[in-house]
């Protein structure tokens, strides 16, 4: 398969289809190495871990109108009347997650969200998840190691 097939390693085997790849099955849409790929790769284990759900839908942005404040989330999905969001921190300043996660909060407080979201974090390190924690003191979080997945 390699006459069809690029690949990477980024931590995991990352292969994509090559132009004869693309011919072979009839595909159009081009993949190109991608330096965000760690991130996308730790969104995938969640989505994976959180049972595959089929309102998924990756970069999802939340916004109050009257305020002006919005947030995108990496992923959210539907569980009964619950939002549950995604975020996959793997090289994200700590600075721009607690500016995310204030949003989180005024949104939750502010009654954008009919019922309080469930947020699911994934990140690098036990002091990345305990820093987060902290942040997300008033919010349902639960927060994920890369560790977790290997």
């Amino acid at each position: 398969m390699e006459e069809y097939l690029y690949s990477f390693q980024s931590g995991e085997n990352v292969y994509y289809l090559n132009k004869e790849g693309r011919l072979m099955v009839n595909c159009e849409k081009i993949c190109k190495k991608t330096p965000q790929v760690n991130h996308y790769i730790m969104r995938n284990w969640l989505f994976i871990t959180l049972g595959c759900p089929i309102t998924w839908k990756n970069e999802i942005k939340f916004t109050k109108l009257d305020e002006k404040i919005s947030v995108v989330c990496d992923a959210m999905f539907m569980n009964k009347d619950r939002i549950c969001i995604i975020e996959a921190d793997y090289s994200q300043k700590m600075c721009e997650n607690k500016k995310k996660i204030k949003k989180y909060k005024h949104l939750k407080d502010t009654g954008t969200f009919m019922i309080a979201p469930k947020i699911y974090w994934i990140t690098t390190t036990e002091y990345r998840r305990k820093q987060l924690l902290a942040l997300c003191e008033g919010l349902d979080t639960t927060i994920y190691l890369v560790s977790d997945f290997h």
